[in-house]
């Protein structure tokens, strides 16, 4: 342990802590705009310079060890006019359009300004021009708003391993840019909305589809047909927007909401999680049991990990499974199923999901298969920011509502769909269901604990009926590689590969830590929202998918078998080797 002070206050903190860490134990606020929970140190902003005593330089506390016996000071006067004057600088290089900005209200340069009292700009302005760049239809790139913090690169090539986003040029002409100086849509970039919701400022940010959901809503009747889905994730993080703790659950407070926005139907994307467990299950099982070859299957829930295998794993393409994403699966049945049983013609249903993810609005048009219905199978997808901006913009007092309940036959949901939303989950509900399709036994504990954390890679194995199942569960793309890479060299080798089923999520945390959920997440917010989910989970009247009789419904009415004829044609999809840049 190592013994200091700071501002005169004794500090008692493990060796290798940083000056900046140290200070938030003693409670003690270091100001900062580069630097993040989730990234290493870099130093690039010089806000959160300090001094030590004996020490005449001023030290970044963001990357500065604590050592034995210093003596740190924080907030003198000649700290405090350094740190205005670099904010100034930052401030003479960005656009003053806050009013206009998606970021207002949240951005942290803002705050930065408000906290040193800056009311006039004492350096000329040293805007560029730079245009912006939205080639992705999901990630929108505005260059003029770096503050050249670096987050977004660290982000995106250090903890995603996609390496989308750089810095090019030196010195006053260095600028954020694609990768190669291409579009976005161009290069490696995977949709996954990390740089987004890392980014302090407005720089990145999700594409905006909120007017086209209120033109949809607020027509007559008889144009269109509005009918909303909202995903796992999201229930246990809107509620941040509107000032309650990480992983409150609102599900039944936000039906109310959608209804009081104008939606006609409610249904629940973990209904369609629970569906997805029942193709994707017995697909596992098939391959487990007669295809052995064929193994390990891969999960194919999350879009960006879909983008990033077959740009850079293209040969993983054999091991992935087919079944689409609930979102999808939700999509294809509302247009199909759920507008036979009601009576509505499929060409006016507006489809919208609520997810919190921004890759989610690149697969409602990933390739054809995302039209199985004959129609575009969801028309929008809204991040969980940009329905908490619909709920504030209507004036709905979300915290107050009353509870209401989703539509049938596409809204109750099994406590396996709702885990969805957190690392792990998928896994762990595709066991539950797997345990009964290859026993036809019930489960006497359906919690599978191995599989759940926060821990990058997670592994385990698995006794069914005196079978092994090895599993492997792995969140954030940097995670992922080193599970692929091992699949590789076993096969290279002529070896049996290591596991026969892997989860993946591109986000730290699963969905839960999307690209489009509320700013500022951290692991100990990330954790809250996974804790939400299992309390969800564990309230549920049934916790395996097979268990919904609205599955069984579905099946016995629609479907036929899982993995059917018709379920091929509706809730599978197909992969293709995609180039990492493209003209």
């Amino acid at each position: 342990m190592v013994n200091a002070k700071i501002n005169g206050i004794p500090v008692q903190v493990a060796e290798g802590t940083t000056i900046l860490e140290a200070a938030e134990k003693a409670n003690i606020k270091i100001p900062k705009l580069c630097y993040n929970d989730d990234l290493p140190a870099w130093a690039a902003c010089g806000i959160c310079v300090v001094k030590v005593e004996k020490n005449p330089k001023l030290l970044r506390a963001c990357c500065t060890p604590i050592e034995e016996g210093m003596n740190v000071i924080t907030n003198d006067p000649e700290i405090v006019q350094v740190r205005k004057t670099v904010i100034e600088l930052i401030l003479s290089t960005h656009p003053d359009d806050c009013l206009q900005c998606p970021r207002n209200g949240q951005c942290e340069l803002q705050t930065l300004a408000a906290d040193f009292g800056i009311r006039e700009q004492p350096f000329p302005k040293r805007l560029k021009g730079l245009k912006t760049d939205e080639s992705t239809g999901t990630i929108i790139l505005n260059p003029e708003k770096c503050v050249r913090c670096g987050r977004c690169v660290k982000v995106c090539q250090d903890m995603q391993n996609v390496w989308a986003i750089e810095f090019l040029g030196r010195g006053e002409n260095t600028r954020i840019a694609p990768a190669a100086d291409v579009a976005l849509a161009e290069g490696p970039c995977i949709n996954c909305g990390q740089c987004s919701a890392h980014c302090p400022v407005g720089a990145i940010y999700e594409n905006d589809q909120t007017k086209e959901v209120w033109d949809n809503l607020t027509r007559s009747e008889n144009e269109k047909v509005c009918v909303v889905q909202i995903a796992p994730a999201v229930r246990v993080a809107l509620g941040e927007a509107f000032g309650l703790p990480p992983g409150t659950v609102l599900t039944k407070k936000i039906y109310t909401a959608l209804r009081r926005l104008g939606f006609d139907v409610i249904f629940d994307t973990n209904f369609a999680a629970d569906l997805t467990i029942v193709e994707e299950g017995t697909e596992f099982v098939h391959r487990f049991t007669k295809e052995p070859q064929k193994l390990p299957l891969i999960t194919s829930c999350c879009p960006a990990w879909v983008d990033y295998m077959e740009k850079y794993y293209d040969d993983m393409i054999p091991h992935f499974s087919t079944a689409k994403s609930p979102q999808q699966m939700m999509g294809a049945m509302i247009k199909t199923y759920w507008a036979q049983k009601a009576g509505v013609d499929p060409a006016k249903i507006f489809s919208v999901s609520i997810m919190p993810c921004t890759a989610k609005k690149y697969e409602n048009g990933r390739n054809k298969d995302m039209y199985s219905s004959g129609y575009k199978d969801v028309d929008v997808t809204l991040t969980t920011r940009e329905l908490a901006r619909m709920i504030k913009q209507a004036g709905i007092d979300l915290v107050n509502l009353p509870d209401s309940e989703p539509d049938s036959p596409m809204g109750p949901y099994t406590g396996a769909g709702v885990i969805f939303g957190a690392t792990g989950g998928v896994m762990e509900a595709a066991l539950r269901t797997a345990y009964h399709l290859i026993t036809n036994q019930e489960l006497k504990d359906v919690n599978f604990t191995a599989v759940r954390g926060i821990s990058g890679v997670k592994e385990t194995r698995l006794h069914i009926n005196g079978i092994e199942v090895r599993v492997a569960v792995a969140h954030q793309m940097g995670n992922i590689a080193a599970v692929l890479n091992e699949i590789r060299r076993a096969k290279a080798e002529g070896r049996e590969t290591p596991w026969h089923f892997i989860e993946v999520m591109a986000c730290r945390g699963g969905c839960i830590g999307g690209g489009g959920q509320p700013y500022g997440a951290t692991d100990e917010i990330r954790e809250k929202r996974i804790s939400g989910i299992y309390q969800d989970d564990e309230k549920s009247t049934y916790r395996c998918s097979h268990h919904n009789p609205y599955i069984k419904q579905v099946y016995d009415e629609f479907l036929g078998e899982p993995n059917g004829h018709k379920s091929h044609e509706l809730l599978h999809t197909h992969y293709e080797s995609k180039p990492i840049y493209h003209r």
